[in-house]
């Protein structure tokens, strides 16, 4: 068998993770190992480190421990091992990835209050001011940065400076930007920050990740609410046994993650992978905008990580009639989430390119049957 008939897919996924991959990540898994093994024990570290240099100029205050599962295992873990048993949870939420937060917390038993706001205006920062002023037995804040329930980036530098006057722990859902964003969480004084490896860094799911400050995270080592998901416990064993997993790790996923970060310092960095997400999402809403598609955020509003748009305004459009016919041509997006209009999504993130992105625009263009009934068929 060619091995390009194993790595290249029939479509371009345009999703916020699972993603496209390179063949050269996809090539990584194609070896096995050792959990026990220096050889990839090594890996583990090297990726720990590689990740605190991502997230910080400040690399002596922080860690990484990785964690097995979906980036949602990883949300979990921090939530239930940073809050202590008398801790209070603030969540901030204006999409479903925030609830979702807030659902775990209360499932935990933890004491959760939500900061609910719109899917697609702009957080009112004096509600926050208000809440924290008005709660003095908050003791941790948490945020999704970018909110792929819209595409829409909070503006966590800000929430920072409300959540630190008022000396909480800051809690940042950073799955779909971390590595596509660029951020330095000691200058945001951002104590716990989560992603996943298959979303910016353009790995393959298996594992997420939390980057912690050290002296916050020292303070958690008796508040874990579950064994396989106590991160404490994950990362002073990574500490103590040269990355070593407490169970079994994910070492294919990991092994391509590892080669993933290669080439994300090959093509420049987080500064020229934001770039490149920044020009996708810039060409596709104007080119969106030309064939009568508009998205649902305002610019300022916006992420570079994905874009949600408004059904076009045809009785005749069927979202699972559109979707079908451009995987046909090779280009897979994703149904919307907002929770009351009718929205779908185009990610650019992954290893998606500005041929791709013209690529997708022809492929609309030619595939808006609602405009002419025999493209229907």
């Amino acid at each position: 068998m060619n091995m390009k008939d194993v790595t290249n897919n029939p479509y371009l996924l345009l999703t916020p993770g699972p993603l496209t991959t390179t063949g050269t990540v996809k090539l990584a898994m194609m070896k096995d190992w050792c959990t026990w093994d220096d050889d990839y024990n090594n890996i583990v570290q090297g990726v720990r480190s590689k990740l605190v240099s991502l997230a910080t100029k400040a690399v002596d205050k922080y860690s990484a421990v990785l964690m097995q599962g979906s980036g949602t295992f990883s949300v979990e873990s921090v939530i239930g091992t940073v809050l202590p048993k008398d801790g209070k949870l603030l969540v901030i939420a204006n999409g479903v990835y925030g609830h979702r937060i807030a659902k775990i917390s209360s499932k935990l038993g933890i004491n959760t209050v939500v900061l609910a706001s719109g899917e697609v205006e702009a957080l009112d920062l004096n509600r926050l001011t208000d809440q924290l002023e008005s709660d003095p037995d908050i003791t941790h804040v948490a945020i999704v940065h970018c909110e792929t329930t819209t595409g829409m980036l909070n503006p966590i530098e800000k929430v920072s400076e409300i959540v630190k006057r008022y000396n909480k722990v800051y809690i940042v859902d950073a799955m779909s930007s971390f590595g596509g964003v660029e951020m330095d969480i000691d200058e945001l004084r951002i104590d716990y920050i989560i992603s996943s490896a298959n979303k910016c860094i353009e790995g393959v799911p298996g594992f997420g990740f939390a980057v912690v400050k050290k002296d916050e995270f020292e303070k958690c080592s008796q508040n874990a609410r579950s064994i396989s998901l106590d991160l404490y416990d994950q990362w002073k064993t990574m500490e103590e046994q040269n990355g070593k997993w407490r169970f079994t790790s994910p070492t294919h996923v990991v092994r391509a993650f590892a080669q993933a970060l290669k080439e994300l310092d090959e093509e420049g960095g987080i500064k020229e992978r934001a770039a490149r997400y920044m020009n996708n999402q810039k060409v596709l809403s104007e080119g969106m905008r030309e064939l009568g598609i508009e998205p649902i955020l305002a610019n300022e509003l916006q992420s570079p990580i994905i874009t949600s748009f408004y059904y076009p305004n045809s009785e005749n459009f069927e979202f699972t009639t559109f979707y079908s016919k451009l995987k046909e041509k090779g280009y897979v997006i994703y149904p919307g989430k907002v929770s009351d209009m009718d929205t779908f999504r185009i990610g650019n993130i992954g290893d998606v390119h500005l041929a791709d992105v013209e690529g997708l625009l022809k492929a609309i263009e030619t595939s808006r049957y609602w405009l002419n009934p025999v493209l229907e068929n």
